[in-house]
């Protein structure tokens, strides 16, 4: 089966990511997974704030602010729902959006300058569909209806973060030019 895809809800996701998902055994793990994701959202969406301000990008740097700040209050939410609870280890680096190398390469650094503000909300869209997609699953493979229930409700936060981004994403003009037809324009 590798390779296929299946339809988790509205999103197509590798059929790998759900068979060889780990079932979720309890609400503690469910919380350390969500609280990973949230985690890497912030972060990523606080980079790309500051890297579009950086180049004068203010409106989207804006966008990107409000979205980390979104994203740290549900981290927030979340740390406060499990105060007290003993949480299993979640390996770094799981739920990155970007490559494991630290911030300061010059990979990153070098993607920073060229990608457009469609691009990152694409990384962005990415990203909250793999952390959907994982609530999904997480849903689909529970026994417990209280685990099914939470499962649903981080889902269905997700979905919301996907709603906002693809709007976003329709928003933002396509940066792609197709110069042939540019160029078959200058021959008429």
């Amino acid at each position: 089966m590798t390779g296929q895809l299946i339809l988790v809800k509205a999103t197509q996701v590798p059929v790998d990511t759900v068979l060889l998902m780990k079932p979720i055994g309890s609400a503690p793990e469910l919380y350390a997974h969500a609280i990973a994701i949230e985690r890497e959202a912030a972060a990523r969406y606080s980079e790309l704030a500051q890297q579009m301000a950086d180049r004068g990008e203010d409106a989207v740097a804006e966008v990107f602010s409000a979205l980390a700040r979104e994203e740290a209050e549900h981290l927030e939410a979340l740390e406060r729902r499990t105060d007290g609870i003993a949480l299993p280890r979640i390996p770094g680096g799981q739920y990155q959006w970007l490559d494991a190398a630290a911030p300061e390469t010059a990979a990153r650094e070098w993607l920073y300058r060229l990608i457009t503000p469609r691009q990152a909300l694409l990384v962005a869209l990415e990203a909250e569909r793999r952390a959907e997609a994982f609530f999904e699953g997480a849903l689909l493979a529970a026994e417990d209806p209280a685990l099914r229930a939470l499962a649903r409700e981080m889902a269905l936060e997700e979905a919301e973060h996907i709603r906002i981004v693809e709007q976003l994403i329709e928003r933002s003009p396509d940066p792609v030019v197709v110069w042939a037809s540019i160029y078959e324009s200058t021959r008429a």
